[in-house]
C-alpha cells in the first residue's frame, strides 16, 4: 500500500512537472497567469462578448416586452404587461441561479482537447442561440417563458465558461483592460439589439434569427484563436456538485463581501434603469413619443458606460487599486438615481445619464477584475465565478417585476429611485470591506 501511495504521488509530481514546463504559463490550467495576452486575444474575447450581450440585451430589452405586451392587454394599467413581463423574466432568472455554477462546475471538469472553457463556450452558443430560433416562431406566455429561460440556460454556459478564461489566461496587470472589453461589449450589445428589432427589421422573428446567426459567428474567433491547455482525468477538481454550489462567507469573506457589493449594485442599477421608458412616457408625460426620448438618453448613458469602463479600467490596472474605482462607480449610480428621484426633467434626465454611465462603466471594468482576484480556487474557477455571475445577472432578471410592483405600491417613480440610489450605495459600502484587494 505504501509503495502504491509513493509511486502515485510520483507519477503526479511528474505530470505537474512536466505540465509546467511544456506549457507557457500564461496558460497553464491552475497556476495565475503572467504572459500578457495579445491585442488579437482582447479582440476575439470581445468580439464574443458582443454578440452574448447583443443577444441576451436586445430581446430583454425591447422583443421580450413587445411580445409579452401582445399577449396581456395594458389598457387599463401599464403596469399589468410589465408585471406580465417581469414573470417571464423573474422564471428565467431562476433558472440561471442554477445554471451558472452547474455550467461552470461541469467546466472546471471538464477534459476534451479543446480545453475545459471553449467546449462551453461552443455548446452553451448554440443553446442560446436555438432558444433565440425559437422564441421568434411561438406566441403564449408559456411558450415564451419556457424558451427564454433554455436561452439563458445557454446564455449562462457561455458567460461562466468566458468569465473563466479571464482567470485562466489573464495576468491582474491586464484585468481591468480586459474587463472593460467584456463591460464594453455590454453597451454594444444593447445599441445593436435595439436597433435591429426597432429600425432595420419589420418582424420581431426576423430580429431573432440574426441575432442567433450573429451569436454563433461572433464567438467564431475564440473557438479559433483562444488557446486552451486541456486538463487529464486525473487533474480533475474534486469535490460534488452540490458541495461546491456554496461558498464559505467564514472561510472565504472577500468572496462574500464582493457577492454582496454585486447583487447590492446591480439591483439598484436594474431598478434604476428598467423602467425608465415607462418613466418617461408616465412621469414625464411623453406618452406615444416616449421611445423617441428615450433613445438619445440610452446613447448618452451607454458612449459613458463604454469611454468609463475602457479607460478607468485600464487605470485601475496602471495604478494596481480596483476598490476606489468600484466604490466611486457605485456612488455615482446612486447619484444618479437620487436626480431622477427629486427632479421631474427631461433635461435633468440626460446629467442622471451620464453620471449613471460612467458610474456604471468604472464599476463594470474594476468590480469584475476585482471579483477574479478574490476567488477561492484555481481549480473551481467557473464554477465560482459562475455563483459570482449570479449577483451581476440575477438582480437585471427580476428588477422589471418588482420595479413594477414597487410603482404601484407607492403610486410614482420617485420611491422607485430612492430604492435604486440605497442599494447602490449600501454596495459601495459594502466592497470596502474586502481586504484582500486594494
Amino acid at each position: 500500500m505504501l509503495r502504491q501511495w509513493r509511486s502515485a504521488r510520483r507519477r503526479g509530481v511528474a505530470v505537474s512537472h512536466a505540465a509546467s514546463v511544456s506549457t507557457p504559463p500564461s496558460v497553464a490550467p491552475f497556476v495565475e497567469p503572467q504572459r500578457a495576452v495579445t491585442g488579437a486575444w482582447i479582440a476575439a474575447f470581445a468580439a464574443a462578448w458582443v454578440g452574448v450581450w447583443m443577444g441576451q440585451l436586445g430581446p430583454f430589452r425591447v422583443a421580450l416586452p413587445l411580445q409579452v405586451a401582445a399577449e396581456v392587454d395594458g389598457t387599463a394599467n401599464w403596469t399589468d404587461p410589465v408585471v406580465a413581463f417581469g414573470v417571464v423574466s423573474g422564471i428565467a432568472g431562476a433558472a440561471m441561479i442554477l445554471s451558472f455554477p452547474i455550467a461552470g462546475y461541469l467546466s472546471d471538469r471538464t477534459t476534451s482537447k479543446l480545453g475545459r472553457r471553449r467546449p462551453w463556450i461552443l455548446g452553451g452558443s448554440i443553446l442560446f442561440a436555438v432558444g433565440l430560433l425559437a422564441l421568434g416562431f411561438v406566441q403564449g406566455l408559456v411558450l415564451i417563458t419556457v424558451l427564454w429561460a433554455l436561452a439563458l440556460v445557454g446564455f449562462s454556459a457561455v458567460v461562466a465558461a468566458l468569465t473563466a478564461l479571464i482567470n485562466d489566461q489573464v495576468p491582474v496587470r491586464q484585468r481591468g483592460w480586459v474587463s472593460g472589453w467584456l463591460s464594453s461589449p455590454r453597451a454594444v450589445g444593447i445599441i445593436l439589439g435595439a436597433v435591429l428589432f426597432t429600425l432595420v427589421f419589420t418582424t420581431v422573428t426576423v430580429g431573432y434569427v440574426v441575432l442567433a446567426v450573429a451569436l454563433v459567428v461572433l464567438v467564431v474567433p475564440v473557438m479559433l484563436f483562444v488557446k486552451e491547455t486541456p486538463i487529464t482525468a486525473d487533474q480533475r477538481p474534486a469535490g460534488s456538485l452540490l458541495a461546491g454550489m456554496w461558498v464559505s462567507p467564514k472561510k472565504h469573506p472577500d468572496f462574500a463581501w464582493t457577492w454582496v457589493s454585486g447583487f447590492l449594485v446591480n439591483a439598484g442599477n436594474a431598478l434604476g434603469t428598467g423602467l425608465l421608458l415607462y418613466y418617461i412616457a408616465h412621469e414625464l408625460e411623453f406618452g406615444d413619443q416616449a421611445r423617441q426620448a428615450f433613445l438619445p438618453l440610452i446613447v448618452v448613458y451607454l458612449v459613458c458606460v463604454v469611454a468609463s469602463a475602457l479607460i478607468l479600467g485600464r487605470v485601475s490596472d496602471r495604478i494596481a487599486r480596483r476598490k476606489v474605482f468600484v466604490i466611486w462607480g457605485a456612488l455615482l449610480q446612486a447619484l444618479s438615481a437620487l436626480v431622477l428621484a427629486f427632479f421631474t426633467d427631461y433635461t435633468i434626465t440626460f446629467a442622471a445619464a451620464v453620471f449613471l454611465g460612467l458610474g456604471y462603466g468604472a464599476y463594470l471594468s474594476a468590480g469584475q477584475a476585482l471579483a477574479t482576484q478574490v476567488i477561492p480556487h484555481a481549480h473551481h474557477r467557473a464554477k465560482d465565478l459562475g455563483i459570482m455571475n449570479v449577483a451581476y445577472q440575477v438582480p437585471v432578471a427580476m428588477a422589471p417585476l418588482l420595479g413594477a410592483l414597487i410603482v404601484a405600491a407607492v403610486g410614482g417613480f420617485s420611491g422607485l429611485f430612492l430604492l435604486a440610489g440605497f442599494l447602490t450605495a449600501i454596495g459601495a459600502a459594502v466592497i470596502a470591506l474586502v481586504a484582500k484587494v486594494k
